[in-house]
């Protein structure tokens, strides 16, 4: 499935509606480029789950951790990540399917053998300056 976002207000409005089809478990594969709108993505993501809070890519702490209505919304960035052993030391890999929650993962494949065989890949690609490709593949259950 594809949709095309013309701005970053759609992009959020677009991950809003589809937070809503989420319930607990789900593990999401935010793919693309420096500066392509996953931490957007993620922003939309918390409304949809009802939270208000201010979201930020979590680069230098890895994981920040948001409490929607009914779930609980795990956004990680594993771009500093060289060694997907610092991850599993850490436990971080324990939130990535939780019943209670939807973890957001940028830059995965930096933890690809951590990841549950079970996720959601959601590709954000640059197809103008503020125009952008959400294409997203869900798991074969």
């Amino acid at each position: 499935m594809e949709y095309i976002s013309n701005n970053v207000q759609e992009t959020i409005a677009f991950a809003k509606e589809f937070a809503t089809n989420l319930k607990g478990g789900e593990c999401l594969l935010l793919q693309g480029d420096l500066g392509a709108g996953k931490t957007h993505f993620v922003k939309g993501l918390a409304l949809g789950l009802g939270i208000d809070d201010n979201v930020t890519s979590p680069t230098f702490a890895l994981h920040n951790l948001f409490q929607g209505e009914a779930l609980e919304l795990n956004h990680f960035d594993f771009y500093r990540i060289d060694d997907f052993n610092e991850v599993k030391m850490l436990g971080l890999d324990e939130y990535f399917s939780q019943p209670n929650g939807v973890s957001a993962i940028e830059w995965s494949n930096n933890v690809k053998p951590l990841l549950p065989r079970k996720t959601i890949t959601i590709t954000i690609s640059n197809l103008d300056e503020n125009v952008r490709s959400i294409k997203y593949e869900l798991p074969n259950y």
